[in-house]
């Protein structure tokens, strides 16, 4: 197999892996502890690109504005990080796409925006520490995407160029920070998305609607 790219770096949740149901858990183990019921997953799964904002929001109504915010947010994130291996698990076609990359000796890492407290855990629960060339967590940088500072010190770090990589992930913020590095972008069909623009607009190089298909958009 030949890329047109030497590197292929992800985002993690809602692209490489489904974390979704054990964010979704913690938000309902709160609201249970307040003799609220529990929320249907659906509600939950589209906000998980925004991190505990969503989950907080998307389980109590509110945003960082209200004065209850900070501290739900903290209990969520504590309550997270003792459950977040729980149901999370790599997406079943990913595991054949990261095979395929490995078996061609293409490089491939991981920038995420989720801090290293729960990133570095939980990539090596879910043994990708030891596979993935570079693993940059959303406070490995003063930058966060879609600031295009983390993509960049991922390929500084596997001494890749820029445009040599591609990026990959499910958020309009991967696109804009894959853009703004020089690299591919290619917007996944399969994760998170949210409720904003739809991915057509989000102005990325491809579109892959399987994992599958970034080997297909990338040859």
């Amino acid at each position: 197999m030949q890329l047109k790219v030497k590197a292929v770096l992800f985002d993690l949740d809602g692209t490489l892996i489904d974390s979704a149901p054990d964010l979704a858990g913690a938000t309902n183990d709160m609201r249970v502890a307040r003799g609220l019921p529990e929320l249907p997953y659906t509600a939950f799964r589209p906000m998980v690109g925004s991190g505990a904002r969503g989950m907080v929001g998307a389980g109590f109504g509110i945003g960082p504005a209200d004065e209850r915010f900070a501290d739900l947010r903290d209990e969520f994130l504590n309550r997270y990080e003792q459950r977040m291996t729980q149901l999370t698990h790599v997406f079943a076609e990913v595991t054949g796409l990261l095979d395929a990359l490995d078996a061609a000796s293409i490089r491939w890492g991981i920038v995420t925006n989720k801090a290293a407290r729960f990133a570095l855990p939980l990539v090596e629960a879910l043994s990708l520490h030891q596979r993935a060339a570079v693993v940059i967590a959303g406070d490995t940088t003063p930058h966060s995407k879609p600031h295009p500072a983390p993509l960049l010190e991922a390929a500084r770090r596997i001494q890749v160029a820029p445009s040599d990589c591609a990026y990959v992930g499910d958020d309009l913020r991967d696109v804009q920070a894959g853009k703004a590095a020089g690299m591919t972008s290619v917007a996944v069909r399969w994760g998170y998305l949210g409720f904003g623009e739809p991915i057509e607009v989000w102005g990325a190089d491809h579109i892959a609607d399987v994992p599958a298909d970034v080997l297909t958009l990338l040859a």
